[in-house]
């Protein structure tokens, strides 16, 4: 007997690529005889029972072997809304499980929500791309989105459909470019993954751009993820909003989790959040910091990059535990007076298969052309700012690290890569603006925009500039012209003043302009030196080893180095390790080398430290003026001779200090 033809569309369906399953599955109203028909994919199910919320059960006949079941029921005649039911599935070992039809639902963004998206105004995707946890007509389940203009089909694949992208497939909504799609019954901790048929017609698997939780390393899965945590730092928040950080002091102490310490009787493992929460911060407190400052914890494929290739925006690491383990370590911070800064970074992304890079099979996130879309120097893609969606996702997520994990700051990573459209490129291989010049038009929009809302929505947070060129205004208001960044690094003290530091002594009295340079032009912006994990690697050597002359000189000169540092004007960053002045430069895949403490040297070291932490919070002098001309004046700046400087730091209704140094 020859074999009945098989409908078109559910052959498209069942082959993987049916592109609007919501015609083909689900309910519909059948005109000739008014009941509903409903039809739905479940391969490997031995029965399917469709359970109507009024009314009988109704078993669904499989028409194809494949798993694919239609049955109808009846219903009032007319065009109001199809009646709710539920699907009730058996499986060949008896177990069943009853949830409604993800089909049966309607649209589910919000007509707000697509036109901010697609105006490029949205900055709160995290609560609408994704995986949401929410629930939608009495059934609990998760509503995922993305966004993938111009794939040819996209479904949620994971371990509750053994990954298989025929099962659910989304829904387009074309007038913004996002699939969408809600599936009842998930819980928290499964993994899923987006299976796109891109725009060339080839499959790919992508972890979920707005993932909150994800796999490391060699597994790239997303993780289904809920937060639990409740907050307890309401009031270091409330004093958050009633402190000026140009007049408070602010010392950072910049850390990577992963090289701060290890356990070695546990095969040198890395520590966790929770464990960081304690060890780390009792350090940092200890020593006198008012801020901990954490290399990229946004998740990210490869070690060696150090946290800075990064594929997750929206998810803290998974290396050290789950996001309430993370927001466990900023609520401890804060219960220990430690502001928590993030390092961010909007500047580029890898080209790892999973992530970002050519998303829907077009340069989505990215510039088409590599003259204005790669990184030579690194290996990366660089975001295109100029299209809406692009600035809603990354605004969005610099907005969510701020209320989701109540972070105090973010210190936006590799500046004047996004200002300059021939950064590190030679002639011919860069793009002009509009103008005919260099400056990347819509990169600096986009930090005025970041700048702006992070600001406007989070009082108290600091903006901080890594930005390693003179361009002018990079901690002034947009709307004067400027960027709108609380802080600049100041790169060129740091500069200026190893250089100084590294020559003997007695060639110093020929470079004296290296070290008093910075104060022509240190009041222009609102400066934070530096002496971060840039300096310490790739063969520049620890901060002690640059010093000259035989050991003792080399930690007496590290002193002096410090002593200028807690000195100058500017607010302060100092390197985890350095406060214990190790011999070796930085290692990401080691601990620091604590052991160092039981020599009196590098003991001294940290006392000294701390005393200089203290002395800074204590004296307003000291911190109050970082950032006015009138709180400096030079006493001697001339002496290159006997290389002496000698200045005044003064501030309101507080005791004028004199600084000496003799280098």
């Amino acid at each position: 007997m020859a074999r009945s033809p098989i409908n078109p569309e559910i052959e498209a369906l069942l082959g993987g690529r049916h592109s609007d399953p919501f015609t083909l599955l689900g309910p519909h109203r059948d005109p000739a005889s008014g009941e509903v028909v409903v039809r739905c994919f479940r391969p490997g199910a031995a029965e399917v029972t469709i359970v109507p919320d009024e009314g009988a059960p109704v078993p669904a006949a499989l028409i194809h072997p494949e798993g694919f079941f239609q049955g109808s029921f009846p219903t009032v005649p007319g065009e109001g809304p199809l009646p709710p039911y539920k699907l009730r599935v058996r499986c060949p070992d008896g177990s069943e499980s009853e949830h409604r039809d993800p089909y049966s639902f309607g649209m589910l963004l919000g007509e707000q929500d697509v036109w901010y998206f697609a105006e490029g105004r949205h900055l709160d995707l995290d609560q609408v791309l994704g995986a949401q946890f929410e629930t939608r007509d009495g059934e609990r389940g998760v509503r995922f989105a993305v966004w993938a203009p111009n794939a040819r089909r996209v479904s949620v694949v994971g371990e509750f459909n053994r990954w298989d992208g025929r099962v659910h497939p989304m829904r387009l909504r074309i007038e913004c470019g996002v699939w969408e799609l809600f599936i009842p019954g998930l819980e928290p901790g499964g993994l899923y993954k987006f299976e796109i048929i891109q725009a060339d017609g080839r499959l790919c698997l992508k972890s979920d751009p707005l993932a909150f939780f994800g796999q490391h390393g060699p597994e790239t899965a997303s993780i289904l993820w809920e937060s639990s945590h409740s907050w307890e730092d309401q009031e270091w928040m409330a004093k958050r909003l009633q402190t000026d950080p140009f007049r408070a002091p602010v010392s950072i102490y910049e850390v990577h989790l992963d090289s701060w310490a290890r356990v070695p009787e546990e095969g040198n493992r890395r520590m966790t959040y929770r464990e960081h929460a304690a060890r780390m911060l009792d350090h940092a407190a200890d020593m006198g910091f008012t801020h901990i400052e954490l290399l990229p914890i946004t998740e990210f494929p490869y070690d060696g990059s150090w946290g800075y290739q990064v594929t997750g925006y929206f998810s803290p690491t998974s290396r050290y535990g789950t996001p309430d383990d993370f927001k466990y370590l900023v609520d401890e911070a804060h219960r220990r007076g430690l502001g928590v800064i993030l390092d961010w970074v909007p500047a580029h992304f890898p080209r790892d298969d999973h992530g970002l890079a050519r998303f829907d099979g077009t340069a989505l996130y990215e510039h088409a052309d590599p003259r204005q879309g790669a990184h030579a120097d690194w290996g990366t893609l660089i975001f295109n700012f100029g299209r809406n969606e692009v600035r809603n996702f990354l605004l969005s997520s610099a907005l969510h690290w701020l209320r989701e994990y109540h972070i105090d700051g973010l210190r936006v990573d590799a500046v004047a890569s996004l200002l300059y459209l021939d950064y590190s490129r030679n002639e011919g291989e860069w793009i002009p603006n509009e103008h005919g010049g260099r400056e990347n038009l819509a990169a600096i929009d986009f930090l005025q925009q970041l700048n702006h809302a992070c600001h406007t929505r989070h009082p108290g947070v600091l903006m901080i500039a890594e930005e390693s060129t003179a361009w002018g205004g990079v901690s002034k208001p947009p709307e004067t012209g400027g960027l709108g960044f609380t802080f600049k690094w100041n790169m060129g003290w740091m500069n200026d003043t190893l250089s100084y530091m590294q020559r003997d002594p007695v060639h110093r009295t020929h470079h004296h302009n290296e070290a008093t340079f910075s104060l022509v032009y240190g009041f222009d912006e609102n400066f934070m030196l530096v002496l971060s994990h840039d300096e310490v690697v790739h063969g520049k050597g620890s901060l002690l080893n640059k010093m000259p002359g035989d050991r003792w000189q080399k930690f007496a000169n590290l002193r002096l180095l410090f002593g200028w540092m807690f000195g100058h004007p500017g607010k302060k960053l100092l390197f985890q390790g350095s406060e214990i002045a190790p011999w070796d430069e930085w290692n990401h895949a080691k601990s620091l080398d604590w052991h160092l403490l039981l020599g009196e040297a590098h003991a001294g070291m940290q006392r000294l430290v701390r005393a200089l932490n203290r002395l800074y919070r204590a004296e307003p002098a000291l911190h109050a003026t970082d950032h006015d001309p009138s709180g400096f004046r030079w006493l001697d700046h001339s002496d290159a001779a006997n290389s002496i400087f000698a200045f005044l730091r003064t501030a309101p209704d507080a005791a004028p200090l004199v600084v000496l140094v003799n280098a």
